[in-house]
């Protein structure tokens, strides 16, 4: 149970108060997003699934070396895939292939939901993302905010229940995430995420163990609230065995907030970017070069 008082909850959990910008970065991911469309070649509204929201891009390279799915954010119920097209053109100029996800947002849906989507949102491209230019050998799954803690609960699926290995995922990127959820039984907006402490727990990465052992980067950005720091190093120190090769510590990138630190996926030359060169580097070695002759 969380011991946190309601008031000092809904400080640090509202990114949306604690950035006044926060419509200027909307803005620029949708700009940014529009123009990586119309530049690359992109199979829009895939569906994945049956329910109203299962469907995902694909923007794939020309001659894909590796594959990336990315879980936008919003705190379970807000925003769109077509708002984060933006973070699949760095990758793309070096040879990743990029799906941007969908899923069915709260109150119409509940969390476990939209972890059971996400889930078969990975089963969709494992069968059939070769057929567009997704090769499955290494599929690295990145998200932001709500995105990130879905990541995380990827990690902690039994893929043989799915008729995949536990290889299916070759690394992750969490952004911002948030992996204990029941402070957020608190929260003014758990009117649509609707928990109790049961459900929060039960959906709380840091009350699982990870099912595969593959590398898990961490990110948050300095000037996020003080929960969202210790949202990240909760599951820092709850899951060692993700800890990527050399690591000491998450990546706490200087100056970034809630928002602005999602914009550094699309910036092959930002700490973000060059931390997920070092971290896979059988097929992202070169992202961090700059831009290709």
């Amino acid at each position: 149970m969380s011991l946190l008082s309601a008031e000092f909850v809904e400080h640090g959990y509202n990114n949306r108060a604690a950035c006044p910008d926060h419509p200027l970065w909307f803005e620029r991911w949708a700009a940014e997003s529009e123009a990586v469309r119309k530049r690359y070649d992109a199979r829009l509204d895939l569906r994945y699934g049956a329910a109203p929201r299962q469907a995902l891009d694909i923007f794939a390279a020309a001659q894909p070396r590796g594959s990336l799915l990315f879980i936008h954010g919003g705190y379970w119920r807000a925003l769109d895939k077509s708002q984060h097209s933006f973070v699949a053109g760095p990758l793309i100029r070096r040879g990743v292939s990029v799906a941007v996800m969908n899923y069915d947002l709260c109150p119409a849906v509940g969390i476990p939901d939209i972890v059971e989507e996400c889930r078969q949102a990975v089963v969709w491209l494992a069968r059939h993302g070769a057929d567009y230019g997704m090769p499955m050998e290494s599929l690295v799954v990145a998200g932001h905010s709500a995105g990130g803690h879905l990541v995380a609960m990827l990690f902690a699926t039994d893929w043989a229940r799915y008729g995949l290995t536990q290889h299916v995922l070759a690394a992750g990127v969490a952004i911002s995430g948030v992996f204990d959820l029941e402070p957020l039984v608190q929260v003014s907006f758990n009117t649509d995420l609707r928990l109790d402490m049961a459900t929060a727990r039960a959906v709380s990465p840091v009350h699982m163990s990870p099912a595969l052992t593959a590398p898990l980067l961490l990110v948050v950005g300095a000037r996020e609230t003080s929960e969202f720091v210790r949202q990240t190093r909760l599951l820092w120190d709850a899951w060692p065995a993700c800890r990527p090769a050399g690591a000491s510590a998450p990546l706490v990138v200087p100056e970034k907030h809630h928002f602005s630190i999602l914009s550094d996926l699309g910036n092959p030359m930002s700490e973000l970017s060059k931390a997920i060169g070092t971290l896979f580097p059988a097929w992202f070695s070169d992202l961090c070069r700059g831009p290709p002759g």
